[in-house]
């Protein structure tokens, strides 16, 4: 089995779009203010953010990517 697609909500993609460029994934699709897709560097999963008038609430949602260099990646970003 493949993970294909994984979408979050997000309340302001023009913020969440570098965000996420910065952890390494690629832009394919920028559909502003709406919507926007990211190829993952390794494998074949899609990662997406969608425009939401409001978050989730309560536990909300998870989504753990993993990388050899942590410490490099969060002072990056």
């Amino acid at each position: 089995m493949n993970l294909n697609q994984i979408t979050i909500p997000s309340l302001d993609l023009t913020k969440s779009i570098p965000f996420y460029e910065k952890l390494g994934l690629k832009l394919i699709v920028e559909s502003l203010p709406h919507y926007s897709r990211f190829e993952c560097p390794n494998g074949n999963s899609i990662f997406s953010i969608h425009q939401a008038e409001e978050l989730p609430k309560g536990e909300g949602i998870y989504v753990y990517f993993e990388c050899k260099n942590l410490d490099e990646q969060v002072e990056k970003i």
